[in-house]
């Protein structure tokens, strides 16, 4: 149970200082752009310092997948890991609503920083297939990436929250422009959820996208982990 308020927690912290730095300066323009990458990469490292000793700090569905399909958890834990993330993400998500609703904050990113295709003149100009080849290459260098650097055999010990962090802020530098980046199921539900709630349905609608990909990327980046590391 505590691993579940932990990764609750985590992923609150990860919507409410990601999203909320997005919908706060948008990203249209460079500065905002990297600010929200950053945000997103520094809550990472600071969860992973936080709670990382508790439940690994995974607060992130495809996480859970790839640590699942290479032995580091139960599929009891998995499915109370990924409950517990999605909660987090919708209460960080409504939390970041009634601080702007109160506030009479103007959201920059018009939806609560969620995930989306674009249309014709943005993102990924509304293409499904391309959405989905973006957020499975991006979900699988940052899985990938985790499963490595959390290895036993990689020895990196305290420096593997500053890597995984830093890992999702690249990942956001090309992903922002093109989806706005998931990589995390969870991440994409709790927003989408609310926008839908206020009256905007284009997220929910899109939603699929940002489940699916991300856990597609992350199971192959836990099988050729696994391919990888298995002694001869």
């Amino acid at each position: 149970m505590k691993s579940y308020i932990a990764e609750f927690i985590g992923t609150l912290a990860l919507v409410t200082l990601g999203c909320g730095t997005a919908m706060l300066v948008g990203c249209d323009t460079l500065p905002g752009y990297l600010l929200t990458a950053f945000a997103f990469g520094l809550t990472i490292v600071g969860m992973a310092y936080c709670v990382g000793n508790i439940s690994g700090c995974h607060i992130n569905p495809a996480v859970s997948l790839g640590v699942l399909m290479t032995g580091g958890m139960t599929v009891k834990d998995f499915i109370g890991y990924v409950i517990s993330q999605c909660l987090g993400a919708l209460a960080g998500s409504g939390l970041l609503a009634l601080i702007f609703k109160l506030g009479n904050v103007a959201d920059k990113t018009g939806g609560f920083g969620t995930n989306g295709l674009g249309d014709v003149n943005s993102g990924v100009h509304g293409s499904v297939a391309a959405g989905l080849i973006v957020e499975i290459v991006l979900t699988f260098f940052f899985v990938f990436t985790i499963l490595g650097v959390t290895s036993k055999k990689g020895n990196h010990g305290s420096f593997a929250g500053m890597v995984i962090g830093f890992t999702l802020v690249l990942v956001h530098i090309l992903g922002i422009g093109l989806t706005g980046t998931s990589v995390n199921p969870a991440r994409s539900f709790g927003p989408a959820v609310v926008a839908a709630i206020a009256g905007n349905t284009a997220p929910i609608a899109a939603l699929w996208v940002f489940i699916v990909a991300p856990l597609i990327g992350a199971a192959i980046a836990a099988c050729l982990w696994k391919f990888l590391s298995k002694e001869n």
